[in-house]
């Protein structure tokens, strides 16, 4: 180029020094420059995993973690992901996914496929005292335990999942911890109580997710943001959920638990005399555990209180409280069964001591019980059940979590349509939402990109959703339905069994849209007929769908749906 741009240049340019690539790579330490290379690109990873963290940023972090573990980098970047954890007391959303972080980091350590199952106990006593600190409330101190725990189980494949299940167990610590800042939006008033003895008796409709489930689920509610299009039902003309408490002379609490219906029904009752009866609260499968979080979460008592639970009760209510709850829906029905029924008994145990609030109060006072009682799970099962009709419900991608719900206007010939369309289908099988939580959990704090898509597409979906039911489409509600059941397959892979799948192929026909109610996996079916009141006709396939013995008797239960239309606080008797 100097030879072609200057004169005088050619001379200049014969006589330069010339080097041929072996001669630099003679005058070059190669192994230093890949080592640098190498550091470089780590270095870089590791800014950008705190960037991305800080910043509350959709990047995907897993390929960064296993290529740090296949090049030995992992001790810099557990250190790195400690301190964003440590130093985000101000956002528990931040630390809780930095520690889900590190939970991948220990399953890329110990091989895909290798150490067991990711998902599993984390009850070791050698992590006890970090969970403790975390409980408390004391993060940094809890991290560093943490980190000084995961030293010891770094040499083996399976001790290295047992580390990341730990992890994770921490990480919902924090969890349950960011989600219970919704309590902040709970107002309780208090009033005169009514008379010893008198019932205060709630009943709640079931409810439908119709559109956007999933994203209602913390962390995806308030880093993501949610919005949920729902419905609230009666299930053969009844609501099939409900409490009622009363105050008693004798200073203890009867807690009854009645579940199916009448003429088979099952009742637990748990006599509390002592505190050290409560305690086990936040153990879900403990008997009673879901009354005796509603004791804890409406304050009837403080179990940590060092006044005996008899002295308490005289004091606060002059008694003790007989409590009552059923559901005559089958378990893990999908319907919102467990939220809604907490909601119920909360709203009944408030009204016999005298005390008021207002549905939004109780929709946040349930998030925040499911957190105590460590079941977890989102906003819309509360929601599409204490407030009456078709709604729209919202959280924003914030702390502290809020939901704000709009029930649509509809015209009464639309509901009267909807509710000769909409069927029920029962399918014998039951799936619990929690077995399908974790993993839910996990992929999003990964921020796999087919979950981070998919999450966009469910508030999109229920966008879309509630304008059809303001406009009155059936069919377009239809289309919105069917979307939202693929969606819901991806964010949980293996929510639709075989014999699911097989009923609803034979119904496809008659349906303009259908998914299974709630997580899926099991539980209620509802479809959106073509022709309305099909009932008879769906009876009819699902008899002859050729399933296994133990699926034939229960698929053939077909329960016809009426809308609730009435607000919450007009629906108690």
């Amino acid at each position: 180029m100097v030879w072609l741009l200057s004169a005088g240049g050619l001379d200049s340019w014969r006589e330069a020094w010339r080097l041929s690539l072996r001669d630099i790579l003679i005058l070059t330490d190669q192994q230093k420059e890949l080592r640098w290379r190498e550091e470089l690109f780590f270095n870089v990873g590791r800014r950008r995993a705190v960037d991305a963290l800080q910043g509350h940023t959709d990047l995907s972090l897993l390929p960064f973690f296993r290529a740090a573990a296949l090049a030995g980098q992992q001790e810099e970047l557990l250190q790195v992901l400690d301190s964003v954890a440590a130093g985000s007391s101000g956002d528990l959303g931040v630390a809780a996914r930095c520690l889900a972080c590190i939970a991948d980091v220990l399953g890329c350590l110990a091989g895909e496929g290798k150490g067991g199952l990711r998902s599993g106990p984390a009850a070791n006593p050698s992590w006890a005292p970090a969970f403790k600190l975390l409980e408390d409330g004391n993060l940094p101190a809890g991290v560093q335990e943490l980190a000084n725990q995961r030293k010891h189980w770094l040499c083996r494949p399976d001790l290295l999942v047992r580390a990341a299940r730990h992890y994770e167990g921490a990480g919902q610590i924090l969890l349950r911890k960011a989600v219970m800042s919704a309590r902040e939006f709970v107002f309780i008033g208090q009033g005169e109580m009514p008379p010893m003895g008198e019932w205060q008796e709630v009943e709640c409709p079931a409810r439908l997710d119709l559109s956007g489930g999933w994203s209602d689920t913390p962390p995806i509610a308030f880093e993501h943001g949610g919005l949920v299009i729902n419905v609230a039902i009666k299930v053969d003309g009844k609501r099939p959920i409900g409490a009622r408490v009363r105050r008693v002379p004798e200073p203890h609490l009867l807690l009854v638990s009645t579940s199916g219906e009448a003429a088979c029904s099952i009742s637990t009752e748990t006599l509390c005399e002592d505190l050290t009866d409560l305690e086990d609260y936040c153990q879900p499968h403990a008997p009673g555990a879901l009354l005796k979080a509603v004791c804890v979460c409406s304050e009837l008592v403080c179990v940590s209180s060092p006044v005996s639970l008899k002295e308490q009760l005289l004091k606060h209510w002059g008694g003790g409280l007989e409590i009552h709850s059923w559901s005559s829906l089958p378990h893990g029905s999908g319907l919102g069964t467990s939220s809604i029924l907490a909601g119920a008994a909360l709203a009944a145990v408030y009204r016999c001591t005298g005390r008021s609030f207002d549905t939004t109060s109780l929709i946040h006072d349930v998030l925040y019980l499911e957190q105590i009682l460590t079941t977890g799970g989102g906003w819309q099962d509360q929601v599409g059940g204490l407030f009456g009709g078709v709604k729209l419900a919202r959280s924003a991608a914030q702390l502290p979590l809020r939901v704000e719900v709009e029930q649509l206007s509809l015209t009464q010939d639309f509901l009267s349509v909807l509710q000769q369309h909409l069927l029920l289908v029962y399918t014998g099988k039951t799936r619990l939402a929690r077995n399908l939580l974790q993993d839910v959990v996990r992929s999003w704090y990964a921020r796999l990109p087919s979950i981070v898509q998919n999450a966009e597409q469910l508030v999109t979906n229920a966008e879309e959703c509630a304008e059809a039911c303001r406009e009155g489409s059936l069919v377009r509600l239809g289309e919105c339905m069917d979307t939202y059941w693929q969606q819901k397959k991806l964010m949980a892979p293996g929510c639709e069994p075989a014999a699911v799948r097989s009923m609803m192929n034979a119904l496809q026909p008659l349906s303009l849209g259908q998914s299974l109610a709630g997580a899926g996996g099991g539980g209620f079916l509802f479809l959106l007929t073509r022709e309305p009141q099909q009932k008879e006709a769906v009876r009819e396939i699902l008899t002859n769908i050729q399933l296994k013995r133990q699926h034939r008797a229960s698929t053939k239960q077909c329960c016809e749906i009426q809308c609730e239309v009435l607000e919450f606080s007009k629906e108690h008797k």
